[in-house]
């Protein structure tokens, strides 16, 4: 989507930022900024605010040799106004969007593809959304790919009751799961999660770090305490630290504090993927406050 961000009160008349947002092309940035190939399926419009979606992309290592432009359609809006230091108002003007009309004919993972990321997102926006969710973790299937799942349920897209039924069986099919205490008892819950066959819950607890649940059992990784300055994108920043830490193969806790590492990135910078970190960057965090790299 195109991000505004409203330097002061909309109402009353302000100035804006303008980038792009969304969760899934967040996590695309952060895989990239990590050191993976990364392949961003989507639909954009034929405009202005389309290419600036591409090129960002394209700049950030992001293949998207497979996203469709549509001419009928617009590329879709994402409004920030913060209301207080740590509140952040979220308006989405999506509805008749290009990437409200995603097609399920449309999704081609690929032969070379090993892991699937998919969100609660996009489901939200439509039956022909849905409908490509569903081909994406058929064809992950097809091809023996780890497939994750971010339930990231956003209540001003569509309502817990409506979600639920859709959500529910998405993150049961994943063998990764990941979602805030709130969001995964949307689906179900941990113990539900595991039944069904998923092999990895992944808890994110903000400020407070993230837990891994198995059928294996239970490890926590405290968070990184840095001044926020903007906590929008935190939780994809972390799905970006997490998933490159799972196909790097590195044990359950390194796995969470990786994604610690991003979200604290993330919340340190404005904007929804502007702060995420490369692999060299990720232990800055380890120096003293004011040190100055020379």
């Amino acid at each position: 989507m195109l991000s505004l961000r409203a330097e002061g009160l909309v109402r009353l008349g302000t100035t804006f930022r303008s980038s792009i947002a969304g969760a899934e092309s967040t996590v695309a940035i952060g895989l990239s900024r990590l050191g993976r190939h990364v392949r961003w399926l989507g639909r954009v419009g034929d405009d202005e605010p389309g290419d600036l979606v591409l090129r960002t992309l394209r700049a950030e290592g992001v293949d998207v040799s497979t996203v469709e432009r549509d001419e009928a359609a617009p590329t879709g809006l994402i409004l920030f106004e913060q209301r207080l230091p740590g509140v952040t108002s979220v308006r989405y003007h999506r509805a008749g969007s290009a990437g409200s009309r995603v097609r399920a004919d449309a999704v081609d993972l690929g032969d070379d593809v090993r892991l699937v990321h998919l969100t609660g997102i996009t489901p939200a926006l439509g039956d022909g959304p849905r409908q490509a969710v569903d081909a994406a973790l058929a064809q992950a299937r097809e091809r023996g790919a780890t497939v994750s799942f971010d339930v990231n349920h956003r209540a001003r897209l569509w309502s817990a009751g409506r979600a639920r039924p859709v959500l529910t069986p998405l993150a049961r099919s994943a063998d990764v799961v990941i979602g805030s205490p709130d969001e995964l008892d949307l689906v179900g819950g941990i113990p539900a999660l595991l039944d069904a066959g998923v092999r990895e819950v992944v808890t994110k607890l903000g400020a407070d770090g993230a837990s891994l649940t198995t059928a294996d059992g239970d490890w926590h990784a405290p968070g990184y305490r840095v001044p926020v300055v903007d906590s929008v994108g935190a939780g994809d920043a972390f799905t970006a630290g997490y998933l490159s830490a799972l196909r790097d193969g590195l044990g359950p806790v390194a796995r969470l504090d990786r994604g610690n590492r991003a979200g604290a990135f993330a919340v340190a910078t404005s904007g929804d993927w502007e702060g995420l970190p490369t692999r060299a960057e990720l232990d800055l965090l380890a120096l003293d406050e004011g040190v100055t790299l020379r």
